[in-house]
């Protein structure tokens, strides 16, 4: 009876010492929680702030970009950068380490934001003076803008001379009809049904201001009939102009009076009798001289 009596003792030992360990962890528990929800409503507050922070400073940009007479790019994209970060910091789970970074991004970005208006008021200032300036020096620009005008007529003008003056001319052209004998000598004739080819020169005046380099003139030799003889090339401006020519006979022009030869083959079948036409051509389809003749 007395070891039962012990055994009851010890139970309630043991007993009470679970109590006590289990009132130790409730009380540890319950402490835990309660420093959990102050530190979640801390961070909460906390979060709130740099919210409420980043508002301000966004509403101090609406009001800017109000203000200023001319959309600021730099304005709009710090707006809308602080824009982002309200969102971050609303769908962020709050944390010491994340809500200390964005309290160093708003210090950050209020100083951003003392640099940027500083530039606006700056800039405000400078329209200011530049529009007073405006005013002032209106009727001389309207002057400096009719002077101009003038320069720019006499220069247009200038430049159509230089043109003119600057494009080639002929100061003679020569037609000769030529039979070929069989040694290959070339002899003049005027038999229609002797004639193989058509001689065609001309000699291209000196001109000092021309470009110096390489040229192509066309060549139109029209029958009795009025149709272009040879192979019947098609050569069109960008103006629009076009022209049918027989023949384009390329040279090299240095400025000085240069003589040019080129030959028109026969077409199919003989030259008809008749009086053609030969026309000369520059690269513009400028027509630079004509010459007659008659084959009979």
């Amino acid at each position: 009876m007395t070891e039962t009596k012990s055994n009851n003792n010890g139970l309630k030992v043991i007993a009470g010492l679970l109590g006590v360990v289990l009132l130790g962890t409730i009380i540890y528990t319950v402490s835990l929680y309660q420093d959990k929800k102050k530190t979640t409503e801390a961070l909460t507050q906390e979060k709130e702030l740099v919210v409420e922070d980043l508002n301000n400073l966004k509403s101090e940009y609406d009001k800017a970009i109000l203000e200023s007479n001319a959309t600021n790019e730099e304005l709009v994209a710090a707006r809308d950068n602080i824009a982002k970060y309200i969102d971050s910091v609303q769908t962020m789970k709050a944390d010491i380490a994340s809500l200390s970074r964005y309290r160093r991004q708003v210090s950050v970005l209020k100083e951003e934001r003392e640099k940027l208006l500083r530039q606006v008021d700056s800039l405000t200032q400078s329209n200011t003076l530049l529009a007073m300036q405006r005013d002032s020096t209106f009727v001389e620009l309207e002057k400096q803008t009719v002077f101009n005008d003038s320069l720019i007529v006499q220069n247009t003008q200038l430049a159509d001379a230089v043109e003119r003056g600057s494009a080639l001319n002929l100061s003679t052209i020569s037609v000769d009809a030529v039979k070929e004998r069989t040694s290959g000598k070339l002899v003049s004739t005027q038999r229609a049904k002797a004639t193989d080819k058509l001689k065609v020169c001309f000699t291209v005046a000196s001109n000092t201001i021309a470009e110096a380099g390489d040229r192509e003139f066309y060549i139109e030799v029209l029958g009795p009939q009025g149709n272009v003889l040879g192979d019947g090339y098609s050569k069109t401006t960008d103006a629009g102009s076009s022209i049918t020519y027989s023949k384009g006979t390329n040279f090299y022009y240095e400025n000085d009076a240069l003589d040019v030869c080129d030959y028109v083959n026969k077409p199919a079948g003989d030259y008809q009798k008749g009086n053609y036409m030969v026309n000369v051509y520059d690269n513009k389809l400028k027509l630079l001289g004509t010459s007659k003749f008659e084959l009979k």
